[in-house]
């Protein structure tokens, strides 16, 4: 009666498991049968809810007049399908868009250190950096870019011409230059190198007034500025402003370590996720101990909201100039590659939202100065201006020298 006992549970539990794997393969794992293949209940659904998709890839092949590249069809799904969730901060990168990114936030990148832009169908050079092989070979901003090893280039291939011009350090490059005033293009001959671009500068203005532009929040955007704050404070400033207009944002560590050194022993912002989790980034009673102001304006985004909105709750400082853009939500990058690929691709996704130490989400919303100053709008595309020009600056300045006092 045992074995006979014990036999029956063997083949009960027997079919349990039989029946449990059974269950669990139809259900959570794609099978293969010869060419033919079972599919789970999961990727039936999502091949449902996609079928519209396939369905006008098949009417393009059929009914397009020329010749369809898959890859690039498939590359403008992948994109349509991040744009489809309707937030203009969620894309998709393909290989070469995420290098380009990874240039912008590292801010290192090999080539000849020129920032160009396409103005009138021309690549017309804003500046060199300095120290950079262009410097060194004598190129001024104002001139143009008409060639690059003996290919044409115009405004209209712009990004062409940016990739044409990087490459390994130490590899030569011809560029073709017309220079202001001149009717006839000279050649160029540049060897590349590692370019560090640098985002903070500093200088002295007015009465033992401090001065540091923050263009951008890079990798070494931090530790520019705190070697920035200590070169001032060896001339002895006894007043600060922190210039962040036009300042799009950048990475997050950058701009809560810079926030740190600013606000003393406080929150300086925190996210929630889609999840509600909670992330609090704080700060310690170790801050700069002059007055100081912040320039802020509608360009004044993202990193650069999150050290202007903890300056204002935490009444540390002061912000002069207008209001903010009014981006309160944070991205994350999430490089991929598929089987078969060479090089990553990202996707670019909003993650969480943040608040401002007093509780506020700035999204859509801004923020606004304590002081509202607007410049002239002759004035407002102008690229550098000049101590009498810039009435935001003179009344940042004037906020300071008032503290002092």
């Amino acid at each position: 009666m045992i074995k006979k006992k014990n036999a029956v549970i063997f083949l009960v539990v027997a079919l349990i498991v039989t029946n449990s794997i059974t269950f669990f393969l139809t259900n959570k794992i794609d099978l293969s049968m010869g060419n033919k293949y079972i599919i789970t209940k999961h990727t039936y659904d999502e091949i449902t809810q996609f079928s519209k998709m396939f369905a006008v890839k098949d009417m393009l092949e059929k009914n397009y007049v020329s010749k369809i590249n898959e890859s690039k069809l498939a590359e403008g799904a992948v994109r349509g399908l991040a744009s489809g969730v309707g937030d203009p901060y969620t894309v998709y990168w393909d290989p070469k868009d995420f290098q380009a990114n990874t240039i912008t936030t590292e801010g290192e990148y090999a080539g000849v250190g020129l920032v160009v832009e396409a103005k009138d169908d021309n690549i017309l050079i804003v500046s060199t950096i300095e120290g950079s092989p262009a410097e060194k070979a004598g190129i001024k901003s104002g001139d143009l870019i008409i060639g690059i090893d003996n290919k044409a280039v115009s405004g209209d291939s712009l990004d062409d011409a940016v990739s044409l011009m990087r490459g390994k350090a130490g590899t030569p490059v011809k560029i073709t230059i017309l220079k202001q005033g001149q009717s006839q293009p000279s050649d160029i001959n540049i060897v590349r190198a590692n370019i560090v671009m640098k985002s903070v500068s500093d200088k002295t203005v007015g009465n033992d007034i401090g001065y540091i532009k923050i263009t951008a929040f890079q990798k070494n955007t931090a530790q520019e500025f705190i070697d920035s704050l200590k070169d001032l404070q060896n001339k002895n400033i006894k007043g600060l402003v922190i210039d962040l207009r036009n300042n799009g944002g950048g990475l997050l560590d950058q701009c809560t370590e810079i926030a740190d050194a600013l606000i003393g022993k406080s929150t300086i912002v925190y996210t929630i996720d889609n999840k509600g989790k909670k992330d609090v980034i704080t700060s310690d009673k170790n801050k700069i101990n002059v007055p100081y102001a912040i320039l802020v304006n509608g360009y004044t985004a993202s990193a650069s909201e999150v050290v202007s909105g903890a300056v204002k709750d935490t009444h540390s400082g002061v912000l002069v100039g207008t209001k903010t853009f009014g981006k309160g939500i944070v991205q994350t990058i999430l490089p991929f590659k598929m089987p078969g690929e060479k090089q990553e691709s990202a996707l670019k996704v909003t993650t969480a939202k943040y608040y401002t130490p007093s509780g506020v989400c700035i999204q859509g919303i801004g923020i606004q100065p304590n002081y509202t100053v607007d410049l002239p709008d002759n004035l407002k595309q102008k690229p550098e201006l000049t101590l009498q020009e810039d009435v935001q600056l003179q009344k940042a300045m004037s906020v300071v020298e008032s503290e002092l006092k």
